[in-house]
């Protein structure tokens, strides 16, 4: 796969308060699978590939960042791609299962109650699959993101923040980061208070004494919620510093780095490091022109 290198955005404007914070920007390394999808998706792959499987089966919802990066990677490696959609079929597909067709997966639409009995779900595919959790979460998906801060020179920050769903990338930052590096998860989950322990499953024994924490409270109503109060701060962020964001994490992420630069969460000389996750793909559930960008 063609992968182009990740970008350093030094975040200038006044909305974080004169901080030093620098936007490590994966969202540019490739157009579909783009931002932490393919360093949690690149061991799986592999793996799927030596395990000699012909298909890749996932789980993922209408909007899935993870959903269309699958079917682009499968594609790209000659495997195909199953993925089992939460929800029932609607009569308009979302853009995002649309294209993941266009790419060669097979869509499964399961119940709500359907979706949340994944073990069963398992058993009744062909035996053969080789089965990637939502979200890429598991061993594989945590050592492809550890590999995210070897993107570029990350030794001099003090701090590390990312954007929370399952907590499988937060876990691979754990991984890669300094001891002495502190990494901050911002949960896009309302209530999901497990978070946490998600991520320490994924982290070995060795790591666990490392600086970590989730904050909760930036989901701004839940999961890909994304009242007007956001909306306007997307475009209040692109219009400061040309960073586009999407509705689900990173402008939930950006906006908690602001909050937390005003309530001087940080110590004075510290140096901020913000893992842009990409996932614009997601603002194709918005209204036309709702976004400046």
């Amino acid at each position: 796969m063609q992968l182009s290198p990740p970008t350093i955005h030094t975040l200038s404007s006044k909305l974080f308060n004169s901080y030093a914070i620098d936007v490590l920007r994966l969202d540019v390394i490739h157009p579909i699978v783009s931002g932490n999808k393919w360093f949690k998706l690149k061991h799986s792959i592999a793996a799927a590939i030596a395990a000699k499987k012909g298909t890749v089966a996932t789980f993922g919802g209408a909007y899935s960042n993870h959903i269309i990066a699958t079917a682009f990677a499968c594609k790209d490696a000659g495997l195909k791609a199953v993925g089992i959609i939460r929800g029932e079929k609607s009569t308009n597909l979302s853009p995002t299962l649309q294209s993941a067709m266009e790419l060669g997966m097979e869509l499964v639409f399961v119940s709500r109650e359907e979706y949340k009995q994944k073990d069963r779900l398992v058993r009744m595919f062909d035996s053969t699959y080789y089965w990637i959790n939502e979200g890429g979460y598991g061993i594989d998906g945590m050592k492809g993101a550890s590999e995210i801060l070897q993107a570029t020179d990350t030794a001099n920050y003090t701090h590390i923040l990312c954007a929370c769903g399952t907590g499988t990338m937060m876990a691979g930052l754990v991984v890669g980061a300094l001891p002495q590096q502190h990494i901050i998860g911002i949960s896009a989950l309302k209530g999901h208070t497990g978070l946490l322990d998600d991520v320490k499953k994924l982290l070995p024994e060795t790591v666990q004494e490392k600086q970590f924490q989730v904050l909760h409270g930036y989901h701004f109503g839940g999961y890909a919620k994304h009242p007007s109060a956001l909306i306007d701060w997307m475009e209040q962020l692109w219009l400061a510093e040309n960073l586009p964001t999407d509705i689900v994490y990173t402008s939930k992420l950006l906006y908690a780095v602001s909050d937390l630069c005003k309530q001087h969460f940080f110590e004075v000389g510290s140096r901020l490091l913000v893992i842009h996750s990409g996932g614009l793909q997601g603002n194709n559930s918005l209204p036309v022109n709702t976004l400046p960008f």
